[in-house]
């Protein structure tokens, strides 16, 4: 019992993970950022492009 505690408390005094899981964290905080404001401009965007290729469809070129 005592090797199984010690083990244990081993194993929560290691902390080499940590800065590991902080990088995850912080990677995933900022993609999942990305995604929110592509997806809240995403209509916008689509419409203004679909705005430009009309205009530029339109343009009548002198022979």
């Amino acid at each position: 019992m005592n090797m199984i505690k010690a083990k244990l408390n081993a194993l929560c005094d290691n902390e080499d993970g940590a800065v590991t899981l902080d990088f995850v964290v912080l990677v995933a905080t900022i993609v999942l950022l990305g995604l929110a404001v592509v997806g809240a401009f995403d209509d916008e965007t689509t419409a203004l492009a679909n705005n430009i290729a009309s205009n530029i469809a339109s343009v009548q070129v002198a022979p």
